[in-house]
Order: structure tokens, then sequence, then C-alpha cells
């Protein structure tokens, strides 16, 4: 008869949708689907309070899937701005029990993770996410996606060395440059605006050690398009609604 389902077919509507556990941990934004096995292989990856080692294992939405004991969550997604302060580690957990970026929040946004890290002593704007996709591509650096510092130096650059900063500097890990350096006239410190695109650990504070200036305070203004404004230090926002669909077109845009 035509409209009538077979028993198994409405069983099967019943039935939750099945996510290989790699890609769940991806969608989640903690890492790629290839580092994700390398995390399940490890007995990093709990699902239901069992570590799972099989790379082949499937989960449900309703699975409480953990990383490194922190929940995850690959369902609704959330994206969350942080004002960083000073001595705050940018990751989920920390075994010296050090305060994280994840300490900052309430119980319901702890299941996120920072896109990229600002080392222990560089404050201002983070964004954090249950996003995978977005992770990868905002991490990317086909993306070239735009940060904007200000660093207090412990000595004046030369004209010559804010040029050589700009066309290339070397360092261990290869030429790293700045897409941009100006000099801010705001008080009697030594004070720099920075725009770079590199997501090199600590790029910023080796390249002015490379010209024998240490860098005293990095405070993180604009990362994409999100600045810390009217976020104070420690404290959080959820991205607006215009925030969304920048990203949208973000995704959507080919470099």
């Amino acid at each position: 008869m035509k409209g009538s389902r077979t028993e198994s077919e409405k069983n099967s509507e019943m039935e939750p949708e099945l996510h290989r556990l790699n890609k769940y941990i991806a969608n989640a934004g903690i890492c790629s689907r290839r580092k994700a096995d390398e995390l399940i292989a490890e007995g990093r990856v709990k699902v239901n309070n069992r570590v799972i080692r099989d790379l082949g294992v499937k989960v449900t939405l309703e699975d409480k899937v953990q990383v490194d004991n922190n929940l995850i969550s690959s369902g609704t997604r959330f994206y969350v701005l942080v004002n960083k302060p000073r001595n705050v580690i940018c990751t989920t957990s920390d075994e010296n029990d050090r305060k994280t970026v994840i300490d900052l929040l309430p119980e319901r946004l702890k299941h996120l993770y920072p896109v990229g890290r600002l080392d222990r002593n560089t404050t201002g704007v983070l964004l954090l996410t249950n996003d995978g996709t977005l992770t990868q591509n905002l991490l990317h650096p086909t993306k070239k996606v735009k940060k904007v510092y200000k660093a207090k130096v412990a000595r004046q650059l030369t004209q010559e060395e804010m040029n050589d900063m700009v066309k290339g500097v070397e360092l261990e890990d290869g030429v790293c440059k700045f897409d941009k350096i100006v000099e801010l006239n705001e008080d009697e410190s030594f004070r720099y605006g920075i725009e770079i695109h590199s997501g090199k650990n600590r790029v910023i504070r080796r390249m002015f050690e490379s010209v024998g200036s240490e860098v005293l305070k990095l405070d993180r203004v604009l990362f994409h398009t999100f600045e810390k404004r009217g976020i104070q230090k420690g404290g959080f926002r959820e991205l607006t609604g215009n925030e969304l669909k920048g990203l949208e077109v973000f995704l959507r845009t080919k470099k």
C-alpha cells in the first residue's frame, strides 16, 4: 500500500544517528581527524566514562565524550570571546593547577576550546568554540587571518630594524615577518602596533629578541574581525548575530 512503512524503516527513524569518534572530536573543535585518531590510540578519549582505543568506534550526540577528562560537545555550536589576562593558560586543563581560559567561563561553556593560543604572559582577545570546521579554517595558513597586537618593549627600534621585520627575519624555525609595524606615541614607553598573520609560537617575542629588544608587555587587540573592546579583563561575551553572519561569509570565502 502506498505510503506504508516497514517495521524496520520505523525502527531506523527512532535510532540515533551515529558518528565516527574521530569526526565527532574534530567537529567539536578539538583537532583534526588525524590528530583525533592519535588521541584515541593514546587512550586519552573516553566514551560514557570508558577509555576507547578502537579507531572505528561510532557515537551518538547523546553519548558522553571526554578528551583528557574534559567533556566535549559536537551538537550545538557556541562562540565566545574572552579578554585573557596575564598568567592564564590557553588550555582546557593544566597538570600544575594553573588557571586556564576555561576557568573564566561558566559551567555551560566549559566544553569549549580556544582557537589557537596566547602564551601565558600575553593578554587580549581569544575566541573559544566547539566548531571544528571554523577552528581549522581560522588557523589554516592559507586563510591569512589578521591579528593585531600592541607591544611594550625594552628599547626603541631603529627604522632599519622595523623595515627588516616587515621584510623578514630569520628565526630558528624559518623566516618570519610582520605585515605591518608602527611606533605608537602613547606615553614615554616604547610601544609598537603590529599586524601579523603568522601563527608560529611566540613569534612576536622572538622577533623582537632577534634585534635585541625584549617584549615587556604584549596584548592582542584584534583577531580576525573580533576586538576585545567592551570586554573587561578576564571577562567574556558570546558572538552577536552579525558576527556569526560574518563567520559564515568567511567560511565561504576561498583564498
